[in-house]
């Protein structure tokens, strides 16, 4: 058993399948700067989200693939983000950027992630572990309750 798996969290059969989509996501990926790929499958609620990271010449306005599939998820009316999978050009299995992790943590900080590299690598976290103090609505003060 993983780190990340346990009563509430998806299998390995979940995991590697969502793996495999992320890997097909990737092949969508438009990094022509960095070539820098990667892929996503996201699992929220009952269904898949794919993304694919999105590159322009203004690299700010540069969209990683998580942020692709989650915006697609809560677009949809979906906020139960369960489990993610990262797919990425590197060798090494790569954690998603701090500003993918906050942007998750705003949905469920203990879901969990999977990551793969080219060379098969595998590492499995709770986003928890990879963000443990993320910035929250109570931060926020008086300005705003939370989630609507």
């Amino acid at each position: 058993m993983s780190r990340a798996e346990g009563p509430d969290q998806p299998s390995r059969l979940d995991l590697d399948k969502l793996v495999a989509l992320a890997w097909k996501s990737q092949e969508h990926a438009y990094a022509p700067y960095s070539g820098f790929t990667v892929g996503v499958a996201l699992l929220a609620g009952r269904k898949i989200f794919r993304g694919a990271n999105i590159e322009n010449a203004s690299y700010p306005a540069t969209i990683c693939a998580e942020r692709v599939a989650a915006s697609q998820a809560v677009a949809s009316g979906v906020r139960e983000l369960s489990a993610m999978a990262v797919a990425t050009s590197s060798p090494r299995a790569a954690a998603p950027c701090g500003v993918c992790r906050q942007f998750l943590s705003e949905f469920n900080p203990d879901m969990t992630i999977v990551a793969e590299g080219t060379s098969g690598e595998r590492k499995t976290w709770r986003l928890r572990d990879l963000l443990p103090d993320p910035f929250e609505a109570t931060d926020l003060g008086g300005f705003r309750r939370g989630p609507r």
